[in-house]
């Protein structure tokens, strides 16, 4: 016998080597997310060790992220339910 017959023969279906190629896209993203995230970390480490208080510069962020008209919205909301509650 030749090594063809003791072998096995698998044979590549192109949808497992586009199945395996999203896989390994998708790795190395996740380890690019990663990289960031401690990048961003290491940033708030260091606004942090500057007097900066890293979950108001959180908070900020979301507020710029926000549409003009939704922000002035919410912060009207939230100060008709901080009048209801008396809370100043």
């Amino acid at each position: 016998m030749n090594d063809i017959q003791n072998n096995e023969i698998v044979e590549t279906n192109p949808l497992d080597n586009r199945l395996k190629s999203f896989i390994e896209r998708i790795e190395r993203l996740e380890e690019e997310k990663n990289n960031i995230l401690a990048d961003i970390k290491e940033v708030y480490s260091e606004a942090k060790s500057s007097g900066y208080e890293p979950k108001i510069m959180r908070k900020v962020l979301i507020i710029r992220k926000m549409d003009v008209d939704e922000r002035l919205e919410q912060e009207a909301l939230l100060d008709t339910y901080r009048n209801v509650l008396g809370i100043f």
